[in-house]
């Protein structure tokens, strides 16, 4: 799947873009069935996407994020919740900012598609020996409301010993700089990470709604970021550590990506800190 220059510019830079990853057809059945998830969701019954209990956005959101990684969960753009009531203020199509997070093996072709030839000669061009899926992701970046997402490593929310972990980010649609698409700063991914959010080890405090802690934060040259705009089918491969970004979408289209999380299961301990933890063993991508 990979060639030996793309090999040789993902160690340099972090990332790269795969092109026709995906067929038009493959994208459009993902597109598809996170239509068909949200036309068989009633946000009136589901209150998991609200602020229960007088809970702030980010101690309510950081619960279902939580409670999310073995369920298909929705979660909203901040812009489509009415303060006063706490209720969509638009149709809930146009609302949802993601779905996660195992969609890779509850939703059929999501899993087709984690599961395929194609993701598995990625994880084999990468050295992988026992490649599991963490988590599956459906972003919209919803048209003017699209929340930016700040500067960050994926390695501030997850690691493992010895730190191995890709995301493979596949666009459904045109993403550009208007309507939010990723931004990186090549080479970042040698640099330590010096943020860790975990989730909090004190059980009386998990309990009482303290579920992540802060360790520490990382500090990013805005500047240095650089655009990579791609085509519907195009894939970008991230490395768990390279600084990436995404800004508002300011566009009247949505961004529609799907994104799946690979880490090493070989040999290598998957911290009991990182905040998506499953009861029962991660999927394997293969096992040689």
């Amino acid at each position: 799947m990979l060639s030996q220059d793309q090999l040789h510019q993902y160690r340099q830079e972090g990332f790269i873009v795969i092109k026709e990853l995906l067929t038009p057809d493959e994208c459009q059945k993902l597109k598809t069935a996170a239509n068909k998830l949200i036309d068989d969701w009633q946000p009136e019954e589901d209150y998991s996407w609200m602020f229960p209990n007088g809970e702030t956005k980010e101690r309510s959101g950081a619960r279902q994020m939580i409670d999310s990684s073995d369920k298909i969960s929705f979660f909203i753009e901040k812009d489509a919740v009415d303060p006063p009531t706490g209720k969509l203020n638009r149709e809930k199509h146009l609302s949802v900012s993601m779905i996660g997070h195992y969609l890779h093996m509850l939703e059929p072709n999501f899993k087709a598609i984690a599961f395929s030839d194609k993701i598995k000669a990625i994880a084999r061009d990468l050295q992988y020996i026992k490649p599991a899926i963490r988590q599956a992701l459906y972003i919209f970046k919803q048209p003017l409301i699209g929340e930016k997402i700040t500067s960050h490593r994926d390695s501030s929310y997850v690691s493992n010993e010895p730190f191995k972990i890709d995301g493979i980010w596949i666009a459904l649609e045109d993403a550009t700089v208007e309507n939010g698409c990723l931004w990186f700063i090549p080479g970042s991914h040698s640099t330590p990470t010096r943020r860790h959010y975990i989730r909090n080890p004190n059980e009386q405090e998990f309990n009482e709604g303290k579920l992540l802690i802060n360790m520490g934060e990382d500090q990013f040259d805005e500047n240095a970021f650089i655009p990579v705009e791609v085509k519907a089918g195009d894939a970008v491969l991230i490395d768990g550590q390279v600084a990436h970004k995404s800004e508002q979408n300011k566009s009247s289209y949505t961004r529609q990506i799907c994104a799946f999380h690979i880490f090493e299961s070989h040999n290598s301990i998957y911290n009991k800190e990182n905040w998506l933890q499953l009861t029962e063993p991660f999927p394997l991508l293969y096992d040689e």
